[in-house]
């Protein structure tokens, strides 16, 4: 078994009180090790997101403990720990593509010669080093998610966290793109863990977490690989 990255033990999110809660997340226990290649799967509002957002720190359990060994505490949003991709790229749209890939690296002190460099260099290996001066709003939707990557992969994170990354393309960019994220995991070494609700996605992961009404009701392997 590979060392543990995340773990969570009977974890429950509820929202609001009484009879207005929401109750988003329901007992659920599982661990993230080293290089896991992980699919959260389940119909929209199943509860996929709120699972990837305790996985990653943002939000904290109403019961139930979520532990990062690896690093012992709360990743706290360090890029460098935790890499996370919503399904919107969120890019500031009045900073070139170069700058948007620095943010989070300068925003967290490193140096701004350093800073960048890395981001040129992530940039690069995604074949994105002829956009470094367009704007967020020169982009297509498909180069757009891969300068979010860029921008997460800079940081040089062991965990990466995707939150749909492929939902707001059409299948051929999706693929594209899907292709492009599994690739620079892989060659990085990174552990990885998508929601998705798309079955195609999922079955390109190793494993699995079936999410219904906040419950993981299976765990296992995909499909394929």
């Amino acid at each position: 078994m590979t060392p543990t990255l995340v773990e969570l033990e009977h974890v429950s999110l509820t929202y609001g009180r009484g009879d207005a809660a929401v109750h988003a997340i329901r007992d659920v226990s599982g661990r993230v090790g080293e290089r896991d290649s992980l699919a959260i799967v389940g119909p929209s509002g199943s509860g996929k997101s709120s699972l990837l957002h305790l996985i990653a720190g943002l939000e904290k359990p109403t019961s139930g403990t979520v532990r990062w060994p690896a690093w012992g505490g709360t990743p706290r949003m360090d890029p460098t720990v935790v890499g996370v991709m919503f399904q919107a790229p969120s890019l500031v749209p009045s900073l070139d593509v170069l700058e948007n890939v620095a943010l989070p690296l300068t925003l967290g002190g490193v140096p701004d010669a350093d800073a960048f460099g890395r981001a040129t260099a992530a940039l690069e290996a995604l074949h994105l080093a002829s956009l470094v001066h367009a704007l967020p709003e020169d982009l297509s939707g498909g180069q757009a998610q891969r300068v979010n990557l860029a921008r997460v992969l800079a940081a040089r994170p062991a965990l990466l966290l995707a939150d749909e990354p492929t939902g707001q393309l059409d299948r051929r960019t999706a693929d594209e793109v899907l292709d492009v994220i599994i690739g620079s995991v892989i060659e990085r070494g990174i552990a990885i863990v998508v929601s998705t609700h798309d079955e195609r996605v999922a079955a390109r992961f190793a494993g699995r977490w079936t999410v219904r009404d906040g419950a993981v009701t299976a765990v296992g392997e995909a499909v394929s690989a």
